[in-house]
Order: C-alpha cells, then sequence, then structure tokens
C-alpha cells in the first residue's frame, strides 16, 4: 500500500509540472486521474478489508489451537510447577503445534517465561502486563529479525474449589472472552507461544501485486471511455470556435446548430443569439454610416455651385475694395465675407474629397518622378521656395512612383500645418532609407500634446478645444494621412527632442512600387 501512495505522490508531481496544455489532452488525463483515484480507493479499502480478515483469522486460529493443546495438556501438570515441569510443557506444545512451527514458555506466578528451545523468540514485556494484569488470552503481532511473529498469552485457571492440579483447564480467548470469573480462581500458571506470520504477509504482498497488476488493464480500459467523453465536450466547443473565427472574418450570418439540453448547448445558444445581434447592430450601423456619407457628400455637392457664384462675386468685390472706391468699412466687410467664403470653398472640396475615400472612388495616377522636384514645386506654387520661414534639405535622388497630385497635397498640408502651429523656420528633408524614402517636416514650435499625438489624424479633430475656430476645417492631416496611404506610404507624427513637432512621409523607393492604377 505504501508503494501505492508513494507512486500517486509521485505521478501528481509530475503532472504538476509537466501539466498538459490542450484542452482535449487535459480532459483524457483528469478522467484516467479520476479513474486512477476511484481504483486506488476501490483497492486500498480492499486490501484493508482482506489484510484485517487473514490476520484476525491467524490470530483467532492460533488461540483456538493453543486452547485446545492446554486443555489436553495442562491437567497432568503437577502445581506449582519446577522449570523441568514447564520446560516438559512448552516441549509438548512445541512438538503438538506441526507445521504452525510454534516457540512456546511458560511461567508460574510472574516468573520469568521457561521454553523448551533457547532459540525461542522473547515474549513482549507489554504482552505479560497485559495478560498478568487482565487475566484474560491476550495476543500481540510484533517484529523480530526483521520478521513478523503473533505473540499469544494464555492463563490458566482451575476448573473446581478442590485446588487439585490434576482438574481440567479453562483459558481466555482474547478481548472477548473472561476466564477468572465463570471458570474458576487462576492457577497463575501462564502460557506464551509465539509464531511467524511469514505465510500471512505473503499472502498480503499477493493482495498488493494483484492490486498493482489490475491498475494498468483498468486505467487503459479507462483511456476508451476518456476519449469518447472528451469528443463529446470537445465537437461543441471547436464549432463554437470556427463560429467565433468566421464572425472575426465578417461573417456575421453565421449560426451554430443547437441540440440537448446542457451546458454547451446553452452555449450555442447564446452564441446564436450573440450573432444574430451582431448582425443586425452592424446592419444598422452601416446603414447609418451609408447615410451619412451620402449626406455628407449631397451637401458638399449643392454647396459646390452657389459657392462658385458667391466666390465670382467676392473677386469683383475684393478688386473693388482693392481700387479704394468702397468705403473703409465696407472694404473690411469684404474682405471679412470673402476669406469666409474661400474658406468655405475649402471644406467644401475636403468634404468631397473624403467621401471620395470613404466611397473607395478616389483616382491615383502614378508617375515616376524625383521627390526632391515635388517638393520643389509644392514650395513653388504655395510662395514658400523664397520665404525664409521654409527651409527645403533635398541632398540626394530620391526616385518614387507616386501620384504628384495627391503627393502635393500631403506636403501643402504638412508645411501649411507647421506654419499655422509651430514657429519658423519649418524644414522640409527627404531621405534614403533602404527601399523607402522619407519626407519630414519639422516646425520650431511647442510640439504637439502627448495626449492628442494619438487623435491628430482624425478627422475634425482639433488639439486646441478652446479655440474651434482655428482657420482651418479640421480634415487637412486627415486628407494627408488617406493620400499617403493610397499612395502605398505612411504618415505619422511625433515631437522632436530639442522641441517641435515632427511629421514623417515614408513611400516605397521606385522600385519596389506597384504598377499604375
Amino acid at each position: 500500500m505504501r508503494r501505492f501512495r508513494l507512486r500517486l505522490r509521485s505521478a501528481a508531481s509530475v503532472f504538476r509540472r509537466h501539466a498538459p496544455r490542450g484542452l482535449r489532452v487535459r480532459l483524457v488525463v483528469a478522467f484516467l486521474l479520476a479513474a486512477a483515484f476511484g481504483a486506488l480507493l476501490t483497492a486500498g479499502l480492499t486490501f484493508h478489508r482482506a489484510r484485517a480478515a487473514i490476520l484476525d483469522r491467524a490470530e483467532e486460529t492460533a488461540v483456538a489451537d493453543l486452547r485446545t493443546q492446554l486443555d489436553s495438556l495442562a491437567p497432568d501438570l503437577t502445581l506449582p510447577p519446577t522449570a523441568e515441569d514447564l520446560r516438559g510443557l512448552t516441549r509438548q506444545i512445541d512438538q503438538a503445534g506441526g507445521a504452525r512451527a510454534w516457540h512456546a514458555s511458560a511461567s508460574y506466578r510472574g516468573g520469568e517465561p521457561v521454553a523448551a528451545s533457547p532459540g525461542t523468540p522473547p515474549v513482549p514485556d507489554e504482552l505479560r502486563r497485559a495478560v498478568q494484569d487482565s487475566g484474560r488470552a491476550v495476543h500481540q503481532r510484533t517484529e523480530h529479525d526483521g520478521r513478523p511473529w503473533l505473540a499469544l498469552g494464555m492463563p490458566v485457571a482451575y476448573t473446581d474449589d478442590s485446588g487439585d492440579t490434576g482438574t481440567g483447564t479453562d483459558t481466555g480467548t482474547g478481548a472477548d472472552e473472561d476466564t477468572d470469573a465463570d471458570a474458576g480462581s487462576l492457577s497463575g500458571l501462564t502460557v506464551y507461544a509465539v509464531f511467524p506470520l511469514e505465510d500471512d504477509r505473503a499472502d498480503i504482498d499477493a493482495l498488493v501485486t494483484a492490486a498493482e497488476a489490475g491498475a494498468v488493464p483498468a486505467l487503459a480500459l479507462a483511456l476508451v471511455p476518456a476519449l469518447f467523453a472528451a469528443r463529446s465536450v470537445l465537437r461543441p466547443v471547436r464549432r463554437l470556435r470556427h463560429g467565433a473565427e468566421r464572425i472575426a472574418a465578417g461573417e456575421l450570418d453565421t449560426r451554430l446548430d443547437a441540440s440537448g439540453r446542457d451546458e454547451l448547448a446553452d452555449l450555442t445558444r447564446s452564441f446564436n443569439t450573440m450573432a444574430e445581434t451582431l448582425e443586425r447592430d452592424a446592419a444598422e450601423l452601416r446603414r447609418l454610416e451609408a447615410g451619412a456619407r451620402r449626406f455628407a457628400a449631397d451637401v458638399a455637392h449643392e454647396l459646390r455651385t452657389p459657392l462658385a457664384a458667391m466666390a465670382a462675386v467676392t473677386e469683383v468685390l475684393d478688386e473693388d475694395a482693392a481700387s479704394g472706391v468702397l468705403p473703409a468699412d465696407t472694404e473690411d466687410a469684404v474682405r471679412l465675407i470673402s476669406e469666409e467664403v474661400r474658406a468655405l470653398a475649402r471644406t467644401v472640396e475636403d468634404l468631397m474629397e473624403v467621401s471620395r475615400f470613404d466611397a473607395k472612388a478616389a483616382p491615383v495616377h502614378r508617375e515616376d518622378v524625383d521627390l526632391r522636384t515635388l517638393v520643389t514645386k509644392t514650395l513653388q506654387l504655395r510662395g514658400w521656395a523664397h520665404d525664409e520661414r521654409v527651409r527645403a534639405d533635398l541632398p540626394e535622388p530620391a526616385p518614387v512612383r507616386v501620384d504628384p497630385r495627391r503627393i502635393d497635397v500631403v506636403l501643402g498640408n504638412l508645411v501649411a500645418n507647421a506654419l499655422h502651429h509651430g514657429r519658423p523656420p519649418v524644414t522640409v528633408a527627404v531621405r534614403v532609407r533602404g527601399d523607402r524614402v522619407e519626407v519630414t517636416v519639422t516646425d520650431r514650435g511647442p510640439g504637439i500634446p502627448d495626449d492628442a499625438l494619438a487623435y491628430v489624424f482624425d478627422r475634425f479633430y482639433k488639439a486646441d478645444a478652446a479655440r474651434p475656430r482655428s482657420g482651418g476645417s479640421g480634415l487637412g492631416l486627415a486628407i494627408a494621412r488617406e493620400n499617403a496611404a493610397l499612395n502605398d506610404g505612411s504618415l505619422t507624427a511625433a515631437n522632436h527632442p530639442d522641441g517641435g513637432a515632427v511629421f514623417t512621409l515614408t513611400l516605397p523607393s521606385a522600385a519596389s512600387s506597384p504598377g499604375t492604377t
């Protein structure tokens, strides 16, 4: 049994160190551990009951045999006996023991036990005291020279009141029989017998061996239902995983068959309810988003015509204001109106561009150009080529394949943003980094607040919420990023260690760019 416990502890420690990760393996291992624990518990209970039965039978048989021998031999003993009488009695008991291999000894009135054989194992002191104190037959299991032994102690009593030593005897059998009250007074003679329990131990070891031999087939047989149980549990779990993957891939119409009334079936029904809700909400969001895009595009389109007329009128008024024919107050009002009309026209154009991005209808016409040329043209077209506030750093050729108009929009927005929100000088630098080309626009201003860095490219976002009218629509950087993406590039924002904001446009070189679309 100790070997079983040690092996179970060892298996548990190994399982903790190398715990399996897969759900199937864990279910099978858990099932096998439960089966092993049940088998071990059953074997342990059976072992203890069988062991107790074997030992109890050996003890009861030994007590009955010793009583039988004393009933036939003790009446011929003269009391008080001499040492030779005691030796003769024990010799007769040893000879009568036969295959049991008795080792008997006898004492009178608490004296030292006298044995016929010098190799007789000693009688335990606890057994001798228990016999003297109780006046009954007592037995005790003990170890001697590494071998198990059963020691018996049995007192002899008179059968009548005459005190004749030739009368018969009556002996106790252990804890259940009382002899000093019913059988007569004790004679003072006590007989001890010791015999080996090796045969009984062999029977017990055979039980352990049989239990160990039966444990392996039991575990092997338990593996089959374990695999079936794991399969029945994992099949709906696997279906749920595939369903979740399809939902994540955008297939919101995914539904799973739910059969049964267990927890996994309830989970499957909950999954279907979730998928149905997601599909309904996604459809509603798509409808609202499409409506918002269409509304913005329609509004921008409807505003283009009246804005064109207003722009034409403001140009005439600007000429009159410049010629001085208008009163001073009227000139100021005309200039204010002209600026607002131009700002509104730019906003409408930006909205139209955003609507094309959302509709995936923005055209891209790529050309092989030198990025230095694009930077130079952008600065010239906006009057920054000879502006001391803007510096160009163009040391080496930077061939790219891009849409020049869209890259011009990106560069124009970045430089204008740096001049408006930062401080000059603004540096536009072009560098070749392997198969990538980078354009950085750096200013000397206070930089971008840390909490705004993640949102600078969002539509209509303005870092200074207290100044909603900052001279722009809040769409410039968003449009710049969309144009960079259309040219297979990226646009990022950061703060320079020495102060100021740094916007970096990264584009593939001409060798790695895709063809014209």
